[in-house]
């Protein structure tokens, strides 16, 4: 079964129930992405993770400051996704 190509317009208008899957169960209406959302909490977690970092390497826990290198790497990439799906023109 072919796959149908989406125009810019089905992204800017949004895509229901997208990775939802409960989608529409019980009448409940499709739900819609919040990628602002997504995006503060990704930004956030990456300036957690730089403060972090600076604090363990103060305190010399080398350990530590690998595990926030390890989260804040991927905090910043699911940023950059988010910022590639807001510039697709999809809402939220």
């Amino acid at each position: 079964m072919a796959r149908q190509q989406r125009t810019r317009a089905d992204y800017e208008r949004g895509l229901p129930d997208h990775h939802d899957p409960l989608g529409g169960f019980g009448g409940a209406a499709p739900a819609y992405s919040a990628l602002t959302l997504r995006a503060v909490l990704a930004a956030f977690g990456v300036l957690s993770c730089v403060a972090g970092v600076v604090v363990m390497a103060w305190l010399g826990l080398t350990w530590a400051v690998v595990a926030f290198v390890v989260i804040g790497v991927i905090c910043l990439v699911d940023l950059g996704w988010v910022i590639h799906r807001k510039r697709r023109g999809e809402p939220g």
